[in-house]
């Protein structure tokens, strides 16, 4: 090897060495977002979705929301200490929680203690110098007979809301980005966004399954194209890295 090949093998590695560290997006939150399981597909969450719209070498998302999970479950059971001890200064946490800390659920986080915990996950991602962004939940599918959308998040989505604007950080409001494409679909045409498969469609759901939670992979992209937008409608320094549109 000549000494020029060495000096250039040298560079090389030196300009790599001090290449700037990619942000990390990271993502709590429920199942609408959740990675799945091979045996769930074609079952997907719209976490799953966002990192194709970065340029890989600046951005990675580092999907840790999980099914049936609330802010109290969520925080009790470590996920989100498992976080915050990743965080590094720069890095976005992205907060989606509300379809579990909902009444009737096991995990039922009272309003009150919902916005505690939102408030807290705020605090403790500020401190480690991380960004935090809240976003309202995504909609179930369920119609009226005139067609319109019902609500079946109660208040909490007008609680994270409130917690955005008191705290003074980003909110995404994938609640109603999500209400937006269901009505434009319609009704009927909606279900192909989630997971509505008839019996014999597929192996993972030999008799066939309505799911009108989560999402199929169109409908879990049109949730991430949401959160896209809420990037660059919020002008956060996230969206110069994103791919041209």
């Amino acid at each position: 090897m000549t000494s020029r090949t060495v000096f250039l093998s040298l560079l090389a590695a030196a300009s790599l060495s001090t290449a700037p560290r990619p942000i990390t997006v990271w993502i709590a939150g429920d199942s609408t977002a959740a990675e799945k399981l091979a045996s769930k597909r074609p079952e997907t969450g719209w976490g799953e979705m966002l990192g194709q719209y970065f340029r890989p070498a600046e951005v990675r998302v580092a999907n840790r929301a999980l099914n049936g999970r609330s802010t109290k479950s969520f925080v009790s059971e470590g996920h989100w200490r498992a976080i915050t001890d990743s965080i590094q200064a720069g890095d976005y946490v992205f907060i989606q929680f509300g379809h579990n800390d909902e009444p009737g659920k096991a995990s039922y986080s009272p309003p009150d203690v919902f916005k505690k915990n939102l408030s807290q996950m705020i605090d403790e991602v500020q401190a480690r110098g991380g960004l935090p962004v809240l976003m309202t939940p995504v909609v179930r599918r369920r119609f009226d007979a005139n067609g319109r959308l019902e609500n079946t998040h109660g208040e909490y989505p007008e609680l994270t809301r409130a917690v955005a604007t008191e705290r003074k950080v980003p909110l995404i409001d994938m609640e109603r980005g999500s209400a937006a494409v269901l009505q434009s679909f319609g009704a009927d045409s909606s279900a192909k966004l989630f997971l509505q498969l008839a019996p014999g469609e597929n192996p993972n759901y030999p008799e066939g399954v309505k799911d009108n939670t989560h999402f199929r992979p169109l409908g879990a992209e049109l949730m991430a194209r949401i959160a896209v937008d809420g990037i660059t409608a919020l002008k956060l320094e996230l969206a110069a890295h994103l791919h041209s549109r």
